[in-house]
């Protein structure tokens, strides 16, 4: 799989709000930086290496991160991860589908959360989608957490941006907390999630555009009415963590 690009020149708007929140919270890369990062030009000064990036692209290089994952420049204490999603379920019906998640950490002694933006392209019109933090990209997934809804226009493209922590989410049972072995910023209790899937949000919604009535519901959508939510729709796809 091909490396994801930088940040499209379309969506800057949407980069500036997420870097001007992340700013509100502490340590955000200057404006200069962002110009720099979106037109793709020369990596900031010597004398402002930012040793996260460092440490995020050897893990890259290593196999600790997906070779999808790429770290963008910034000045410390922000870092910035993007990956794509690929078609899972609709991969026949909408080919083209695409998606690219951005994902920016700020200052941890003052920003309580990351900031995530989703950004799909060329998906079903119209629909909307519910967005998982997972312990396994595919089946049978594993750990879940619900994050977000994400619903498309009517030529298919549509975005999301939402707070919450990401680098280190992780699920756990509290009568067996455990710990794992491979978190970003150190080790956390449980199980870390370090992939995303999109769900249809509705089952009816699946079996109407993939033309198949006999898709179930999700397993762990409880909902009402339970299981009404459909199959997964986009994954990263990854076996090596993504963030």
């Amino acid at each position: 799989m091909q490396r994801i690009r930088c940040i499209p020149l379309r969506h800057t708007f949407l980069v500036v709000l997420l870097l001007l929140m992340v700013g509100v919270q502490g340590g955000v890369a200057s404006a200069a930086t962002l110009a720099r990062t979106t037109a793709k030009t020369p990596a900031v000064a010597t004398n402002q290496i930012n040793p996260d990036v460092l440490r995020l692209r050897q893990m890259v290089r290593s196999g600790q991160l997906a070779s999808t994952v790429h770290v963008l420049d910034s000045l410390p204490p922000t870092t910035i991860v993007q990956f794509p999603l690929v078609p899972s379920s609709i991969k026949n019906a909408f080919p083209q589908a695409t998606g690219l998640v951005t994902i920016v950490r700020g200052n941890r002694d003052n920003a309580i959360a990351d900031t995530v933006i989703v950004d799909v392209q060329h998906m079903p019109p119209n629909i909307t989608f519910t967005i998982f933090y997972i312990q396994f990209a595919s089946k049978p997934f594993g750990n879940v957490e619900y994050v977000a809804d994400l619903t498309t226009r009517g030529d298919g493209s549509g975005e999301t941006l939402f707070q919450n922590i990401a680098f280190v989410a992780f699920a756990m049972d509290a009568r067996n907390p455990g710990s794992s072995q491979d978190g970003v910023e150190g080790t956390t209790s449980g199980t870390n999630l370090e992939h995303m899937g999109m769900w249809f949000s509705s089952l009816q919604d699946a079996q109407k555009l993939l033309n198949d009535g006999t898709l179930q519901g999700t397993i762990f959508d409880g909902g009402n009415p339970p299981l009404h939510a459909g199959p997964q729709a986009m994954t990263d796809g990854q076996t090596a963590p993504v963030f």
